[in-house]
């Protein structure tokens, strides 16, 4: 039996704020760097890097593989290659921005898989609400403009699928024996499968020379494969394990305003009306689906004292 996760608490929160910072910058990174390297072999190269690392750490530590989780650990990682490859794609499709977004729709897939699947993860209707509430949000700042090119929207598209995969990533976790796995072994699966389903498009498409050495191209690997790939990915298996995932996706909300925020600084896309309305409807949606439950924990504490 899966122990039991806790409620989302303040260091969680603070975790899940610098991770999405980090996830956010990623798909700028990723588009700021393809005219060195094409952004099916930056996610190729920095699963690689990032399999390296959590393999050492893991055979360092003396880390023994759980029993019972090579299928699901496979069919996790071919999740997450078929994901980035979507990401790969779409990014030559649609703005860095938009990416972000639509890719941020996973946590509605999330929140979908494991209340159908694990009784522990059901929301309530008060939680329904903040999702239906903060997905709005993210619709009316993006969608607002009814125009945009066939590619642009083919991009989107992508990117929402893309999002699915993730979604359906973290419900093959949290519903097999990788819920109990450290979260090296979780990872590994996916960096190491991944890589080589990376790889393998790459081949198929011809991309897998587009690759010049240059400061650009060791900055991305090291931001991707150190920084996002191997240590934020181990903070969040690390989470999953800890608190409710259900309650974690819903943070995961601030990712996309991080994503345009670096996409108006970085890449000068543009910024108006529809997102600022938008981002008020993301905050307060997470404020309903973990606002109440922290302030309430607060008032306890304090009343202890």
């Amino acid at each position: 039996m899966p122990a039991p996760r806790l409620s989302i608490d303040g260091l969680a929160a603070g975790l899940m704020a610098l991770l999405c910072a980090l996830w956010g910058l990623q798909q700028i990174v990723i588009k700021l760097a393809a005219p060195d390297i094409a952004p099916i072999m930056q996610i190729a190269l920095r699963s690689a890097i990032a399999a390296l690392l959590v393999g050492g750490l893991m055979r360092w530590r003396g880390h023994k593989r759980l029993p019972g989780t090579l299928k699901p650990g496979v069919a996790a990682g071919l999740l997450f290659g078929f994901e980035f490859v979507l990401i790969a794609v779409g990014l030559g499709y649609t703005s860095a921005s938009h990416m972000v977004v639509f890719l941020y729709t996973a946590p509605i897939f999330t929140a979908l898989g494991l209340a159908w699947r694990l009784p522990s993860e059901r929301l309530s209707p008060q939680q329904w609400f903040g999702i239906a509430l903060a997905f709005s949000g993210i619709a009316f700042a993006f969608l607002g403009d009814a125009g945009g090119s066939a590619g642009s929207r083919l991009g989107d598209i992508l990117a929402v699928l893309a999002g699915l995969a993730w979604g359906a990533t973290t419900v093959v976790v949290r519903c097999s024996r990788l819920a109990d796995a450290e979260p090296g072994e979780t990872l590994l699966y996916q960096l190491v499968t991944g890589c080589v389903v990376a790889l393998g498009y790459a081949a198929f498409t011809g991309e897998i020379g587009h690759v010049a050495l240059s400061w650009v191209t060791a900055g991305t690997l090291f931001f991707q494969g150190v920084l996002v790939a191997f240590a934020s990915y181990l903070a969040w298996f690390w989470m999953l394990r800890r608190y409710q995932a259900s309650q974690l996706v819903v943070f995961s909300f601030l990712t996309p305003l991080y994503g345009v925020a670096f996409g108006v600084m970085l890449l000068q896309e543009p910024l108006d009306a529809h997102f600022l309305a938008g981002a008020c409807l993301v905050l307060a949606g997470i404020f309903v689906v973990n606002g109440g439950a922290l302030f309430g924990r607060a008032k306890l504490a304090l009343a202890r004292r």
